[in-house]
C-alpha cells in the first residue's frame, strides 16, 4: 500500500511535502508482542553529527549480519536478528534502541547481563540517558510486587481497560535498568505492543522532561544574584545623582541585562523541551487508561507527585527570568530618562552660556565699530587738513584752513559711519 501519497491522483500536482506529512502518522506503528516477551530499551542524547554517525554504525551492524540496513536519512528502522528484533528511532535530540527478546515466566530473569542483545556491539551514539527493562508476563495470582520493587516508590495500575497490570518503582537497579513489569490479563498482541511502547515512552520522556531541573538549579543562584544586584542599583538611583554616577549605573545595568539575556537564551530551549516532553508523558498516561490496583499509587499519581514540582520549578525560574528582564528594562528606561534630562539641562546651560558670550561679543563689536569710526574719521580729517593748508598756500581756498577742517569734521564722521553701515549690510549683519 502506498503510504507516501506520491501516486497519481486524478493528475493533480502534489505539494512537495505531501508524502512526508501523510506518512508521518504511519512512521512509528506499534509492533505486536506475544506474551511472554522481554524488552530492553535504551535512549541516548544525540546531535545532528552524532545521529548521522549512529545511522552509519547501525547500517554497518545490519549489513554485517545479512539484515537490510536503514535507508539513507531514515528516522526509524526495524530489524530482526534470529529470535531478537530491534526497533530503532531517531528524534530531534535523542535516539532510542528497543531490543525485543524472548521472555521467561519468571520476572526479570535471567538478569540483563545475561541477555543477548546487540547494544554491546554498537558504538554508543551519545550521552546515555535511559535504560529500561520491560518484562511482559502472563498474570500470576499472588505475585508479590514488593519483592520485585522498592515499596517506597512502587506504582502499580490496572491499564488498558483492566486488561493488564503495570508496575514499576522508577529506580535504576544495580544493572542500571529501570524495571517495568506488565502482567498480561488477556491482551491481544497488538494491544500488548501498544501498551509496552507507551510505557517505554513514559519512561523516556519522563527523564527527558526532567533534564530541565538541573538547568534550573544551575541558573537559580545567578538569577537570585541578578535580582539582588537590581535592588542595589535601584537603591543607588535614589541616593546618588549626577551624570557620571548615572552613566556608571547604566553601564552596570546594561551588563546585567546582557548576562540575563544570555542565560535565558541558553535555557529557553531546555525549558521549552521539558514542557513539551511533560505534555507527551501526560498524553501517554491518559492513553494507557489507568485504574487503581491493590491500593498502590497509580503511575500517573506517582509521577504527578514527583514530576510536577520539578516542572513547576523550571516554569518558576523561567518566569523569574522573564519578570527580571522586564524590571531591568523598566529600570534602564528610567535611568536613561534621567540621563537624558540631565543632558538636556546641561545643553540648556551650555546654550545659555553661548548666548551670553554672543551678546558680549556683539557689544564688544559695536564698541570696536564706534572706535573704528572715530579713528577713521580722525585720519580722514587729518588728510583734509593737509589738503586745506596746501589749497590756502596756493590761493585756492579763500577761508582759514583750520576753520575749513573744523567744518569738515561732521561730514567726515557722517561719511565714515555711513560707509561702515553699508559694509555691515553687505555682510548681512543688519
Amino acid at each position: 500500500m502506498d503510504l507516501t501519497g506520491q501516486g497519481e491522483s486524478a493528475g493533480l500536482v502534489a505539494h512537495p511535502e505531501r508524502g512526508a506529512v501523510l506518512g508521518e502518522v504511519h512512521a512509528r506503528p506499534f509492533a505486536p508482542l506475544e506474551t511472554p516477551r522481554r524488552l530492553l530499551h535504551f535512549a541516548f542524547l544525540t546531535d545532528s553529527r552524532q545521529a548521522a554517525a549512529d545511522r552509519t554504525a547501525l547500517a554497518r551492524f545490519c549489513t554485517d549480519r545479512g539484515v537490510p540496513p536503514p535507508q539513507e536519512g531514515a528516522k526509524h528502522h526495524r530489524a530482526r536478528f534470529g529470535e531478537t528484533s530491534l526497533r530503532w528511532e531517531q528524534h530531534s535530540e535523542f535516539t532510542t534502541y528497543s531490543w525485543e527478546l524472548p521472555g521467561t515466566t519468571t520476572p526479570f530473569l535471567p538478569p540483563t547481563g545475561a541477555l543477548p542483545h546487540g547494544m554491546r556491539a554498537l558504538p554508543q551514539p551519545g550521552p546515555h540517558l535511559v535504560s529500561a527493562d520491560l518484562h511482559l508476563l502472563p498474570q500470576q495470582p499472588g505475585l508479590d510486587l514488593e519483592a520485585l520493587f522498592d515499596a517506597a516508590s512502587l506504582a502499580a495500575s490496572q491499564v488498558d481497560n483492566a486488561g493488564a497490570v503495570a508496575a514499576t518503582d522508577f529506580r535504576a537497579g544495580a544493572d542500571g535498568f529501570v524495571r517495568i513489569l506488565v502482567l498480561d490479563g488477556g491482551l491481544t498482541p497488538a494491544r500488548a505492543g501498544a501498551l509496552a511502547q507507551r510505557l517505554l515512552e513514559i519512561e523516556t520522556y519522563r527523564l527527558l522532561a526532567l533534564l530541565g531541573l538541573p538547568e534550573s538549579q544551575r541558573l537559580a543562584p545567578s538569577v537570585r544574584e541578578t535580582e539582588e544586584t537590581l535592588v542595589q542599583i535601584a537603591g543607588t538611583m535614589t541616593t546618588k545623582a549626577g551624570l557620571a554616577a548615572d552613566h556608571a549605573l547604566l553601564d552596570e545595568m546594561t551588563a546585567l541585562a546582557a548576562k540575563l539575556e544570555s542565560e535565558a537564551a541558553s535555557a529557553n530551549y531546555r525549558f521549552g523541551a521539558s514542557r513539551a516532553y511533560d505534555t507527551i508523558v501526560q498524553q501517554r498516561l491518559l492513553a494507557i487508561g489507568e485504574q487503581q490496583h491493590d491500593g498502590w499509587p497509580t503511575i500517573s499519581a506517582f509521577l504527578a507527585r514527583r514530576m510536577a514540582p520539578a516542572m513547576r520549578t523550571c516554569q518558576m525560574l523561567q518566569d523569574r527570568q522573564g519578570d527580571l528582564a522586564t524590571k531591568l528594562a523598566r529600570a534602564a528606561n528610567l535611568l536613561r530618562t534621567r540621563v537624558d534630562v540631565a543632558l538636556e539641562q546641561q545643553n540648556r546651560d551650555l546654550l545659555a552660556a553661548m548666548n551670553e558670550r554672543t551678546r558680549l561679543q556683539l557689544r564688544l563689536q559695536q564698541t570696536v565699530e564706534g572706535l573704528s569710526v572715530a579713528a577713521i574719521a580722525y585720519y580722514v580729517v587729518s588728510l583734509f587738513g593737509y589738503l586745506a593748508k596746501g589749497a590756502k598756500d596756493s590761493g585756492w581756498l579763500p577761508i582759514d584752513p583750520g576753520l575749513a577742517t573744523a567744518l569738515f569734521v561732521p561730514l567726515a564722521l557722517l561719511g565714515v559711519w555711513l560707509a561702515v553701515r553699508r559694509i555691515r549690510r553687505g555682510h548681512g549683519e543688519g
